[in-house]
C-alpha cells in the first residue's frame, strides 16, 4: 500500500479530541483512514471518535500525555500492532501558554508550554518516523502556528515553542526524505478553536477583533487548516517536504 493513499492508510492524530486536531481526525476519516485519537481529555476524545466513525471508517480513542515518553512510546507501539502499520500522523496536541510578560513567566510556565508543544512533538516523531521507514513510507504534518515565524509580545513560551516545532520539522524532513517520509508543518493563524476562545476568555467583541486582524477579515475554521493538513499528507504533496505552509488569512504574507 501507498503510504500516500490516505483511503486504508492508518493515522494518529495527537489532540484529536477538540478544534483542529478533532476536524483533521474526521477529515482522515472522511477519507477513508483508520484513526487513532489520542487526547488527554478521555470524554473529548470519545466524542471525536464518535464521529470518526459516523463516517463509516474506523478509530479508536487512546489517553496519552505527550509529554510522557513511556505513553508515547507503548501508543505507536498498540496502533501497529492492532491495525498493522503506521502511515500519517497528525501532530497537534497544543497549549496556549500563559499570556505575560517575560518577566512574569515563570519556570513551571515555560516548562509546561515547551513540554507539550515542542518536546511532546519531538516524543511523537521518534515514536512515529522509524515504523513509517519500517513500513515503506509515510507522511507526517505538525501543527506549528503563525506565531512559530513571527514574534508575539506577551507569549514567549508559545512563540518559543512554535518556532521550535518549524526547525524540529525541517530537520526532521531532510533526516528522512531519502527513506519515504514525509515532514511538513502547518502554521495556522487565528483559528476558532476551543483553545482560542479560551485564551481571549469567550469575549466575542475580541475574537472579532483577532479574526479582523488577517487580510481576510476574519477567524478562520479547524476544518480549513484539516484541508490543508490532508492534502499535506496525501499523493497531490507527494513532492513537498520541511515545509511549513501558513493557513493564516494571508498573515504571514504582511
Amino acid at each position: 500500500m501507498s503510504a500516500q493513499d490516505l483511503a486504508g492508510a492508518v493515522a494518529v492524530v495527537t489532540g484529536g479530541g477538540s478544534g483542529i486536531g478533532r476536524a483533521t481526525a474526521v477529515a482522515l476519516a472522511r477519507a477513508g483512514t483508520t484513526v487513532a485519537v489520542t487526547d488527554v481529555d478521555a470524554v473529548a476524545a470519545a466524542e471525536a471518535v464518535a464521529q470518526v466513525h459516523a463516517t463509516g471508517a474506523e478509530g479508536d480513542a487512546f489517553v496519552v500525555d505527550v509529554t510522557d515518553e513511556g505513553a508515547v512510546e507503548d501508543l505507536h507501539a498498540a496502533v501497529v500492532e492492532r491495525w498493522g502499520g503506521l502511515h500519517l500522523a497528525v501532530n497537534a496536541a497544543g497549549v496556549p501558554g500563559t499570556y505575560a510578560a517575560l518577566a512574569e513567566q515563570t519556570t513551571t510556565d515555560w516548562d509546561r508550554t515547551i513540554g507539550i508543544n515542542l518536546t511532546g512533538v519531538f516524543l511523537c516523531l521518534r515514536a512515529q518516523v522509524p515504523r513509517m521507514v519500517e513500513g515503506g513510507g509515510g507522511a507526517v504534518v505538525n501543527v506549528s502556528s503563525a506565531a512559530g515565524q513571527m514574534g508575539f509580545a506577551n507569549l514567549p513560551a508559545y512563540v518559543a515553542s512554535k518556532h521550535g516545532v518549524i526547525g524540529l520539522t525541517r530537520s526532521v524532513a531532510l533526516e528522512v526524505a531519502h527513506r519515504g517520509v514525509r515532514v511538513n508543518a502547518v502554521c495556522p493563524g487565528s483559528i476558532r478553536t476551543p483553545m482560542l476562545e479560551g485564551f481571549a476568555g469567550g469575549d466575542e467583541a475580541m475574537l472579532d477583533a483577532m479574526g479582523r486582524q488577517a487580510p481576510m477579515r476574519r477567524l478562520g475554521t479547524p476544518e480549513e487548516v484539516a484541508d490543508a493538513i490532508v492534502w499535506l499528507l496525501g499523493d497531490g504533496a507527494r513532492f513537498v517536504t520541511g515545509q511549513a505552509l501558513g493557513v493564516d488569512g494571508g498573515v504571514l504574507a504582511t
